[in-house]
């Protein structure tokens, strides 16, 4: 059973910055894809960010040039930083694991950026 920690989130001013972290529970090269995806108050789930094992990533277009996913082996951990934030990035950001044909979902960590 993969476990997937999500930590960071909070209330931010716009303009502010945030960074998610997402612990696996094993090491985060056994997976094809890791990534962040995000869901508002009455709104489907989306992707934000991904990055695959070989380290490509891929963001959604409403965050390119704000947001970057990045890696760090050693401690098994995918973070998200946000910068720039605004009023429409508020929800509850969730990370996900994709091995195959196995997804896991993280339990959410929710960011609000209000004034």
């Amino acid at each position: 059973q993969v476990q997937l920690v999500e930590s960071g989130g909070g209330l931010v001013q716009p303009g502010g910055s945030l960074r998610l972290s997402c612990a696996a529970s094993g090491s985060i090269f056994s997976f094809n894809t890791m990534g962040w995806y995000r869901q508002a108050p009455g709104k489907e789930r989306e992707l934000v960010a991904r990055i695959t094992k070989g380290g490509s990533t891929n963001y959604a277009n409403s965050v390119k040039g704000r947001f970057s996913i990045s890696r760090d082996s050693a401690k098994n951990t995918v973070y998200l930083q946000m910068n720039s934030l605004q009023p429409e990035d508020t929800a509850v950001y969730y990370c996900n694991a994709v091995q195959g044909l196995r997804l896991d979902w993280g339990q959410g960590t929710l960011v609000t950026v209000s004034s």
